[in-house]
């Protein structure tokens, strides 16, 4: 229902510009559909990458290191993994469905998801450069414990 409202919100703010001002209006447009099909290249290339990860790799290996015996232990997989993994959000949603899917523990899954938000560790060298060394060591440190807070809430919640 939100999206709804947005878009015919969306829909009527467009009219308006184009009745005081439609060349403006035009070139918003087109600026718009540009930085569109800019993104929607972008994003088709990243689930075409993950589906071929996903592709390759065996279910059965995606099991064993996310949905082992161990659910302690495969929570800490999950964290590592998504610490180290640079991924958009809006695509690691569909890639932990399919990981579940494929034998994953909801709870080592949560903790790919929380760390994959919250830790940076391949972007760590820029938060030191413009925040200090201490506090992104001490931020990544105190996010990658809360995400394994979240992962046992999951573990209790579930």
């Amino acid at each position: 229902m939100t999206a709804v409202i947005l878009i015919a919100g969306a829909v009527i703010l467009l009219l308006v510009s184009w009745r005081f001002d439609r060349e403006r209006t035009k070139e918003s447009l087109r600026l718009a559909k540009a930085q569109f099909l800019g993104i929607a290249v972008q994003i088709g290339a990243i689930l075409a990458l993950v589906g071929l990860v996903l592709a390759i790799i065996p279910e059965g290996y995606i099991r064993s290191l996310l949905g082992g015996p161990s659910v302690a232990l495969s929570t800490l997989f999950g964290a590592a993994i998504g610490t180290v993994t640079i991924l958009p959000a809006f695509v690691a949603f569909p890639l932990a469905a399919s990981l579940i899917e494929r034998g994953a523990h909801v709870v080592s899954v949560a903790a790919f998801i929380t760390t994959l938000t919250m830790v940076g560790f391949a972007t760590l060298p820029i938060e030191i450069r413009y925040f200090g060394k201490r506090f992104a060591l001490l931020r990544n440190g105190a996010s990658f414990l809360a995400a394994l807070l979240i992962a046992l809430g999951m573990v209790t919640l579930l």
